[in-house]
């Protein structure tokens, strides 16, 4: 039995957004494939992710001069131990997929609150003397994401960063699978949107039975 994060950085639901919707695809098949793994869902819309701010660097100081966590301050207790959740949460995990849209060029910023949040050395990495290794080395992902234009090749896909990201933090973190499923043209084309759509959640199904 495996433990899959299904992990969305959009508002919508799958009825109004074309990431969301083959994200379900996915899952759903992957639910009916695999219905014993652990499948945990993590709307980051909905999570309490704390931004690193000066609470969380001064615990994280306190903590490292070898004070206990009950001497930290409430504000420190609370944001640390929360980052602490998500980021144990992260580790005990076999695969992750992430569904987000391209929004100017990246993703939604709550994406970069999480990847913050569990980007921990000795957790996700750690430091050696020939430079950072990733920790992270039995693990899968994928990536679904929706783009209106075409950025998979042509003079915008140098423009998107939000795959390319997620592909570099991955690949720090040591996980050897990393996979992209993309929705793009749909705005582009809007004559064909749906046509697009459809083809990705086939897509999406067929990929969920080999995930």
């Amino acid at each position: 039995m495996a433990k899959l994060l299904y992990i969305t950085a959009h508002p919508h639901d799958d009825t109004q957004s074309y990431s969301m919707a083959v994200g379900k695809a996915f899952i759903d098949t992957y639910k009916k494939k695999n219905p014993n793994d652990e499948i945990l869902n993590v709307d980051l819309y909905k999570e309490n992710i704390p931004q690193i701010d000066v609470d969380v660097f001064s615990g994280w100081g306190k903590l490292q001069s070898g004070k206990g966590f009950e001497e930290l301050s409430s504000d420190e207790k609370e944001k640390v131990g929360r980052l602490s959740e998500l980021c144990e949460q992260f580790i005990s995990a076999d695969k992750y997929v992430f569904v987000t849209p391209l929004w100017n060029f990246s993703f939604p910023p709550v994406l970069k609150a999480y990847i913050d949040s569990v980007s921990v050395a000795g957790k996700t990495f750690k430091y050696t003397e020939q430079g950072p290794v990733g920790l992270l080395t039995d693990k899968k992902a994928l990536h679904i994401q929706a783009r209106g234009g075409i950025y998979s090749d042509g003079p915008a896909a140098q423009m998107e960063m939000g795959h390319r990201y997620l592909n570099i933090i991955m690949q720090f973190y040591g996980v050897p699978s990393f996979e992209g499923l993309f929705v793009e043209g749909h705005a582009a084309m809007p004559d064909k949107a749906q046509e697009i759509k459809e083809n990705a959640i086939a897509r999406a199904k067929d990929l969920a039975h080999t995930f």
